[in-house]
């Protein structure tokens, strides 16, 4: 009986580690693709744009597999406290890295068609936005797998800097757009880039709120702070 018992505690050990490193190394896929999207806008690298999309299959299948052993473990092993917390996590975690894929995907498809615009200000923008949303995923990526609750509160409390900039580009490059409408096409380009960037700075702060769950037991605010003002989970 003994033996049965320490090999079926053995077996559930197994399976959550095993969940734990799909969940890292999905993270570890998504961040990959989210610096080559980056790279491929910012420095108009056209090697690094084809990386993102051709990463997604690995991704998704991760996704479903990650989700069907989360879903094996809740039925046969029934966790409890810490366990059932991170369990439940993995769940919703796997989808917001799915999204992020995604959305990495998209902006290297795009990424050869933007371009800076003279005497404009939004290609810096896109700069700073983009290094702090890959700053931000690298962080939430990192509280994920050391299930650091103090590092996804700073990622928590650092997404309202990335909406102030999209905040700021929307602005300048609608301006753009009314003023020369021959400004149309490579501002569409733009705020596409940073509309996906900014989603998966969203993400990102999805992820760190159930590490932080995951950790504590403690919920975050139902509210986040956003560009200064505090606005509703996306």
């Amino acid at each position: 009986m003994t033996t049965d018992v320490g090999h079926t505690v053995t077996r559930y050990d197994q399976e959550l580690d095993r969940l734990r490193g799909m969940v890292a190394r999905m993270g570890g896929l998504v961040e990959r693709q989210t610096a080559q999207a980056i790279a491929a806008v910012v420095d108009q690298n056209e090697d690094a744009a084809l990386e993102p999309p051709e990463l997604d299959a690995e991704v998704d299948a991760l996704e479903r597999e990650a989700e069907s052993l989360a879903i094996r473990i809740l039925a046969l092993r029934a966790p409890m406290a810490v366990d059932l917390r991170q369990i439940i996590a993995v769940l919703k975690i796997t989808g917001d890295l799915e999204r992020i894929g995604d959305y990495a995907s998209s902006i290297a498809r795009r990424a050869l068609k933007v371009e800076p615009l003279d005497g404009a200000l939004s290609f810096s923008a896109l700069r700073s936005m983009a290094r702090l949303v890959q700053e931000n995923l690298h962080n939430t990526i990192e509280a994920m797998t050391s299930d650091d609750s103090a590092r996804a509160m700073e990622v928590w409390n650092s997404d309202a800097v990335i909406d102030e900039l999209y905040t700021a580009m929307f602005r300048e490059l609608v301006t753009y757009m009314m003023e020369d409408p021959r400004k149309i096409g490579p501002c569409i380009h733009l705020l596409f880039v940073a509309k996906n960037l900014e989603r998966i700075g969203d993400h990102a702060t999805n992820i760190a709120e159930r590490v932080y769950y995951a950790v504590t037991g403690d919920m975050l605010p139902a509210v986040r702070p956003r560009g200064g003002k505090a606005a509703k989970r996306s």
